[in-house]
C-alpha cells in the first residue's frame, strides 16, 4: 500500500506544474462549483490523474466538497486503481455528510469493486438502508461482482433486487452480461436473454450489442446471427462485435463476408473493425483483401494508427510478403513491443532466423522490453532456423536478464530446438525439469523430433503424456503412426488404428487454397469438383512426365521415388497457381496440416523444371519458399 500511496503523491506532483490554478479567490467566492465543472472536463478527458490534483488544490482553497464532487474524484481513485485514495475520500464523504447520496454511493461501490475490495463494496452498500431500494445502486454492486467473476453472488443479488420489487434496466442487465459470456455459464446467459425479452429490453440498442458478444464468446455462433439479423439499426458497435466476434472464433471467411455486408449497408469502418478484418486475412492468406483493407485505411486517415499498422506487418508477413511487412515496420515512427514481435515472428516464420534473431537484438538496444510474447517469437525464430545455442541463450536471458518465468510456450520451442538439432535426451531432460506444468504443445514438439530422428521409445513415451493431455488431437495420432510406419512396424500402427477408431477420432482432410483476384480457391487431397479440374489433372500430368525425363536424363538421386505419389491438396493448387497466372508471378499456397516429406520434394523439384517461379507454401507453423529446387527451410521443417 506504501507504493500506491508513493506513486500517487509522484503523479500529484507531477501533474500540478502542468494544470493552471484555479482563482482560488474566485472559486472560494463561487462555491464549490467552479472546481466541480473542473474535476467533470478532466475526468471526461479521461485525465484522471490530473483530476486528482485538482480536487487537491480545491481542499487547499478552502472548498468543501459536495455530492456533485466525489463521483468524479472517485471514478479517478478506480480508473489508476489507487484504493488508499479511495478510502480516504470515503473518509471525507462521512465527515462532510454526503455518503447516504446514491451518486456519491454507486461511486464508492464502483470504485471498491475496481480496486478488487469487492467484500468492502458490498459493506458499503449493507450499511445504507437506502441502498435496497435504488437501482442505481444494485446496478453498481452487480456490475461488480461481475467483473470480479463472482457469478453466484451476481445472480443472487439480481434474484434479491428482483424479489424485493426493484426496478430493472438495461443497465442492470448489462450488468450481468460479462459473467454469462465464461465457460460453462452460457445457460445463464440464455436466462438473461430471456429476461430482457420479458422486461422489453430486447431492443435496447446496449444490451442487444452485449448479448450478441456474449454469444460470440460463447462460441454460439448461429444464435449470435439470428440475434443479429433481429437488431434493428446496426450501428458501427454491433458490426465490430460481429466482425471481431466471428475473427475470434477462427471464422475468417465469415468474417470476410460481413465486411462485404457492412461497406454494402453504408457503414463506415473504424480501426477496430479493420484489424479483425486484418487478422482474418492474415489467417486466410487473403493478401488481395488486406491490400484493400490498406487502401481504405489510407483514405480513412488511420495511418498513424499503431494497432492498425500492427495488424499489417502480420497479414502481409502471413501472406507471405515479408518485403511489404517490412516497409511498414519501419516506417512507423514508434515501434513498441507488438510491433518488434510482429516483424520478428514474420521472419521466423519464413525460416530467415538470422534476420529475426538481429530484429530481436536491435529492438533491446533501441530501450523496448522484450515480453513473454517477444521470447516465443524470437526461440520460435530459432527453432525454424537451427539456431540452437542462440535460443538457449535467449531462454537464459529472459530469466536472469529480464525476470520472466519462461511459460510452456517458451518451452516448447526449446524442446523443438533442441529435438530438430537431434539433442533429444536434452530435450527429454529439460521437460522433466522445467518450472512450468509441461502442456501438449512441449510433449507434441518432443514427439515431432522423435519422428525426425526416428526414436521409437522416447515417441512412444512422449505419446502417451501428450494424449493424457489432450486426448482428441489427432495429429499426435497420425505422429507416432508414421514413426511406426518409418521404422516398419505393422503392429504400432494397427494399434494406433483401434485407438482412434475406439475414441472415434478421423483425421482432419488435407486442404489448401490460393488467392486469385480476391477469391480463396479450395482443394483437398484428389479434388475433381473445382471447374478447371480437367486442365489441372493434366498439367499435372505433364509435370511428372518432365520430372521423370529430368530424373533419366539427370540420374539426379533426389528426384528417385516421385512415381504413385498421391494428389495431394497443395499440388492441385500449385497447379492452379500456374495455370491462372502470368511467367514470373509468385505462387502462395495455404495448406491446413504440414506439408508432407513427398509434397515438399515436389515442390523443390518442380521449382527446378520452372526456374522463372517461385513457390511459397505456408503450414500451420512456416512458410517454406521454393525456388529452383532449394526450399528456404534447407529441409529444416
Amino acid at each position: 500500500m506504501s507504493a500506491i500511496r508513493t506513486k500517487l503523491h509522484h503523479q500529484l506532483q507531477t501533474v500540478t506544474a502542468r494544470i493552471p490554478v484555479l482563482n482560488s479567490t474566485a472559486a472560494t467566492r463561487g462555491g464549490v462549483q467552479p472546481w466541480n465543472s473542473r474535476l467533470r472536463e478532466l475526468a471526461n478527458k479521461s485525465l484522471f490523474s490530473e483530476a486528482l490534483s485538482v480536487y487537491l488544490q480545491m481542499l487547499r482553497s478552502g472548498a468543501s466538497p459536495n455530492a456533485f464532487t466525489f463521483p468524479f474524484a472517485l471514478k479517478s481513485s478506480a480508473v489508476l486503481s489507487l484504493p488508499i485514495t479511495g478510502e480516504q475520500l470515503h473518509c471525507q464523504a462521512i465527515r462532510t455528510g454526503c455518503l447516504l447520496e446514491p451518486f456519491v454511493q454507486t461511486s464508492l461501490i464502483s470504485m471498491y469493486c475496481k480496486c478488487n475490495f469487492v467484500d468492502v463494496a458490498r459493506q458499503v452498500f449493507d450499511e445504507n438502508p437506502l441502498s435496497r431500494k435504488l437501482t442505481v445502486c444494485y446496478n453498481a454492486l452487480i456490475a461488480g461482482y461481475a467483473l470480479n467473476l463472482r457469478t453466484k453472488d451476481t445472480v443472487s443479488l439480481f434474484c434479491e433486487m428482483r424479489e424485493f420489487g426493484v426496478e430493472i434496466n438495461g443497465v442492470t442487465l448489462l450488468g450481468l452480461v460479462p459473467v454469462c459470456g465464461v465457460a460453462g455459464n452460457f445457460g445463464l446467459g440464455m436466462c438473461v436473454h430471456g429476461c430482457c425479452l420479458k422486461f422489453g429490453l430486447n431492443l435496447d440498442f446496449s444490451v442487444g450489442n452485449s448479448l450478441l458478444s456474449m454469444y460470440l464468446r460463447c462460441g454460439e455462433i448461429k444464435t449470435a446471427r439470428k440475434l443479429f439479423d433481429e437488431l434493428p439499426g446496426k450501428g458501427l458497435i454491433t458490426w465490430n462485435a460481429m466482425i471481431n466476434g466471428h475473427a475470434q472464433n477462427g471464422l475468417a471467411n465469415d468474417v470476410l463476408e460481413l465486411y462485404r455486408e457492412m461497406e454494402a449497408s453504408g457503414i463506415q469502418p473504424d480501426p477496430v473493425t479493420l484489424v479483425g478484418v486484418l487478422s482474418s486475412c492474415a489467417n486466410l492468406g487473403a493478401q488481395e483483401v488486406g491490400k484493400e483493407v490498406e487502401r481504405r485505411i489510407h483514405a480513412c486517415g488511420f495511418l498513424a494508427n499503431p494497432f492498425l499498422n500492427n495488424a499489417l506487418i502480420n497479414m502481409y508477413s502471413r501472406c507471405g510478403n515479408l518485403v511489404k511487412a517490412r516497409q511498414i515496420f519501419d516506417r512507423m515512427p514508434v515501434k513498441t513491443v507488438v510491433s518488434w514481435t510482429a516483424i520478428i515472428g514474420g521472419y521466423g516464420m519464413h525460416g530467415q532466423g538470422e534476420v529475426a534473431v538481429d530484429l530481436f537484438d536491435d529492438m533491446i538496444r533501441a530501450g523496448t522490453i522484450p515480453d513473454r510474447a517477444a521470447f516465443v517469437s524470437v526461440l520460435s525464430a530459432c527453432s525454424h532456423a537451427g539456431l540452437t545455442d542462440k535460443g538457449l541463450h535467449y531462454l537464459d536471458t529472459m530469466e536472469q536478464k529480464f525476470h520472466l518465468s519462461p511459460g510452456a510456450e517458451h518451452y516448447s520451442c526449446v524442446v523443438d530446438l533442441l529435438g530438430r538439432a537431434g539433442r533429444l535426451d536434452e530435450a527429454h531432460g529439460l521437460i522433466r525439469t522445467m518450472k512450468a506444468k509441461p502442456d501438449g504443445a512441449v510433449w507434441g514438439a518432443l514427439l515431432g523430433a522423435c519422428k525426425i530422428h526416428r526414436n521409437v521409445e522416447l515417441a512412444e513415451l512422449a505419446f502417451e503424456r501428450v494424449v493424457e493431455l489432450e486426448p482428441t488431437n489427432i495429429g499426435y495420432y497420425v505422429l507416432l503412426s508414421n514413426i511406426y510406419t518409418d521404422a516398419g512396424d505393422s503392429e504400432g500402427i494397427l494399434r494406433i488404428r483401434v485407438m482412434m477408431r475406439e475414441r472415434k477420432l478421423k483425421k482432419d482432410p488435407g486442404c489448401s487454397y490460393v488467392e486469385f483476384k480476391g477469391r480463396v480457391h479450395l482443394f483437398v487431397s484428389g479434388d475433381r469438383s473445382h471447374p478447371q479440374s480437367k486442365q489441372i489433372y493434366e498439367f499435372l500430368d505433364e509435370l511428372e512426365c518432365k520430372l521423370k525425363e529430368l530424373d533419366q536424363n539427370r540420374a539426379d538421386e533426389q528426384l528417385r521415388g516421385l512415381s504413385g505419389m498421391g494428389v495431394h491438396s497443395e499440388k492441385l493448387a500449385v497447379a492452379f497457381g500456374v495455370l491462372n497466372t502470368k511467367e514470373g508471378a509468385e505462387i502462395v499456397v495455404m495448406k491446413n496440416l504440414r506439408i508432407c516429406g513427398d509434397c515438399h520434394l515436389f515442390m523443390k523439384l518442380v521449382s527446378k523444371i520452372l526456374p522463372r517461379r517461385e513457390f511459397v507454401v505456408r503450414d500451420p507453423t512456416r512458410f517454406h519458399h521454393f525456388r529452383n529446387g532449394v526450399c528456404s527451410c534447407k529441409d529444416y521443417w
